[in-house]
Formats: C-alpha cells, sequence, structure tokens
C-alpha cells in the first residue's frame, strides 16, 4: 500500500479542466452522464441519465443477468445520445471516455466497455477502464470535496465492505461481508415477506410500522473483533420465523420487518464503532472522516444509526444524495477524470472483470500511465 498523502493528491496547479463522459452497464441500470472537472480539483455535473430496468427484471424477483445484457445493448446508445444532448456538447468536446469495466455481471459490462473503447478509438480520446467500486469511493469527492484520507463504508446489493480511502488506486480494505451482501439480504427478506421489489425501500417501509422488540433476531459475529459482516445467520432466523407464524398477517409481516432491520442497523452501527476506533489508532493525527455510499445508504433508520456513531467519535459523516449512491453514471464519469488528472490511460485491450477488489495490486495507478 502506498503511503498517506499529507496534502490532496488532486490539487495539481494549472491544470486544465478536464471534460469526461462516463458509462455505467454493471448491473441494472444503464446510465451515462458527462462531468466536469476544474483546473482546482472541483467537479461539475453537467448530465446524468439513468434508466432503471426494473420492468424487465420484476417478474422474475431479481436481475436476469442475460434480460439485463440486452436491455444494456438496446437503450445504452440512447442514453449517451441524451447525456450529451443534455450536456450541451459534442463528442468532439469531450477529454476522455470512462467505461466501468467491472465488478459486476459480465455480460453487462462488457455491453459498457466496449461502447467506451469504440468511441475512445473513434473520437481518438483517453479510455478509463473504471472499477465500479472506486466509482463508489470517489462520490465524495465529486460531491462535497472530501480530501483524502478517509474510510468508506459500502453498502449495496452486491457490496457490504469497509475501505480506507488513501488515494486514487490506494484502498486498503479493513473488512466485508463473508457471505450476502446488505442490499441482498434486504432483497431477500422483502421476497419472503411477499413485498415486493425493491426490497430495501420496502422492508423499511413495512418496518416503520411495526414492533422491532417482538422478534429479537440473531447479530452474527457481533462480538468479534474483526470489522466484517455476516448476514446470511440473519437471513434464514427471519425466514424460519416467517414460517413458524404462517400465514402471516399484517402485524405479523411488519414486526419481522422491524425486527430484521433492527438487528441490520445494530450490527452495522456497531462495526463503524468499531472501525472508527481503529482510525484513532492507525491514524491518530488526523480527522476522522467517515463516508457512506450504496443504495442502503438511503435507510433512515441505518442513516441515523451511522451519525450518532460518528458525532459520537467525533467524525465527520458524508452521505452523497441517493441518485449518486446507487449506480449512475455521473460516479464513473468521475473517477475516470480522477485518473486522467493523474496520468492514467488504459488500452483498448482493457479487460472486463467479474470480480475486481480495490485492493488489487493492479488498481495501482503506475500501472495505468499513459
Amino acid at each position: 500500500m502506498g503511503s498517506l498523502m499529507g496534502v490532496d493528491q488532486f490539487v495539481v496547479t494549472g491544470q486544465a479542466p478536464a471534460i469526461l463522459l462516463g458509462i455505467e452497464t454493471s448491473c441494472d441500470e444503464t446510465a451515462a452522464a458527462v462531468v466536469v472537472r476544474d483546473e482546482a480539483g472541483r467537479g461539475t455535473i453537467r448530465s446524468n441519465v439513468v434508466r432503471s430496468q426494473f420492468d424487465e427484471h420484476a417478474a422474475f424477483g431479481g436481475v436476469v443477468p442475460e434480460l439485463a445484457a440486452r436491455a444494456h445493448v438496446e437503450w445504452l446508445d440512447h442514453i449517451i445520445a441524451q447525456a450529451m444532448d443534455e450536456a450541451g456538447l459534442g463528442f468532439d468536446e469531450l477529454d476522455g471516455i470512462a467505461a466501468t469495466a467491472g465488478p459486476g455481471l459480465i455480460g453487462g459490462v462488457l455491453v459498457g466497455l466496449i461502447t467506451g473503447k469504440a468511441l475512445a478509438a473513434a473520437l481518438g480520446k483517453p479510455l478509463i477502464a473504471v472499477n465500479h467500486l472506486e466509482a463508489h469511493a470517489l462520490t465524495a469527492r465529486l460531491t462535497d470535496g472530501v480530501r483524502f484520507p478517509y474510510l468508506m463504508l459500502l453498502v449495496s446489493g452486491g457490496h457490504s465492505q469497509f475501505v480506507l480511502v488513501r488515494g486514487v488506486g490506494d484502498y486498503q480494505r479493513w473488512g466485508g461481508t463473508i457471505d450476502d451482501a446488505l442490499g441482498e439480504a434486504f432483497d431477500k427478506v422483502a421476497k419472503l415477506l411477499s413485498l415486493g421489489p425493491p426490497g430495501g425501500p420496502a422492508v423499511e417501509a413495512m418496518a416503520r410500522r411495526g414492533d422491532p422488540e417482538r422478534h429479537k433476531f440473531p447479530r452474527p459475529l457481533l462480538r468479534e473483533a474483526r470489522l466484517d459482516f455476516s448476514f446470511s445467520g440473519l437471513k434464514t432466523a427471519v425466514r424460519l420465523k416467517a414460517e413458524a407464524l404462517a400465514p402471516l398477517g399484517e402485524s405479523d409481516v411488519a414486526d419481522i420487518a422491524a425486527g430484521f432491520q433492527a438487528a441490520v442497523v445494530e450490527i452495522v452501527a456497531t462495526r463503524a464503532r468499531q472501525a472508527l476506533a481503529r482510525w484513532r489508532t492507525e491514524l491518530p493525527e488526523m480527522a476522522p472522516q467517515l463516508v457512506v455510499a450504496g443504495g442502503v445508504a438511503a435507510n433512515r433508520a441505518l442513516a441515523a444509526a451511522l451519525a450518532a456513531v460518528a458525532a459520537e467519535a467525533g467524525a465527520r459523516l458524508v452521505v452523497p444524495p441517493i441518485g449518486l449512491c446507487t449506480d449512475n453514471g455521473a460516479m464513473v464519469a468521475w473517477a475516470g477524470a480522477e485518473r486522467l488528472a493523474l496520468g492514467a490511460r488504459d488500452g483498448l485491450d482493457a479487460l472486463a472483470r467479474p470480480r475486481w477488489p480495490l485492493d488489487d495490486p493492479g488498481m495501482r495507478l503506475a500501472d495505468h500511465a499513459a
């Protein structure tokens, strides 16, 4: 791992502004955006177009990878054209093309990355193959100007992890899930309780009407010192309770949802408290910063608990607007702009990756220099 930087990595005096097109197709949102990064390292979103595939997948109770890839093929050109039109720019005015190269559903990733490569080749512009997780990690710099280092809690449908963000391409994973991601657990509980997608908002809405004390669900790994998560056992406990109470009345569903959410909130808040304590130990000279990213950040009970933990630890808490926490093209364009500013480029042989951890050595900027 690289050393921590005493000054911001990106303030480069006299650097020309850069305009990036970002393309995101890693799951079931087809997205494109145009972002400008100015000479002082500040970002402006000129357009941010996202098309959800909710209707295509609703009947199946979850995302079907083949259907997702087909929808990306059908819609991506239109979404890019709309993003450029809303930005009021021509393709010749772009300084680079950023496209998600992973991790994600490989069919969808390929659609976006190949489109990005084609545009870069046709326009003679640099290509930036973006790690989807890095895009989430750097969003707070776009929205709130957060300086390095900071701690990121990523909680989404596919990922639950704590990452120390030292700089672009420089990440240290402090903990993650050993089974289900938190968003996935919400989705599965919603399906189990016949609440329908999207699972997170459905469970949260029902939980507000229930009694969180009626059912005391387990808190896996809660007493352990490591910063890992496990939600599989919690999900199983919810299923067993639902089967024991069947047929479920509306109050039963509300109480189960409330009990599940209470368990989740306690687990995540406890882990956040431990992570901030580790910050105090390992980075005692720096004020702690906690950035929350991913769609689950929209959960109000979880947000309130994290705000309390941050206040208790004297930490700055940053949660970007929910539209920039969920998958979108602006975060990809911004990550591309951050990398481009430091001289990173990728060839047309850049690989699409179904798995690509942030602490992969291949994330280092030196491996992507022009």
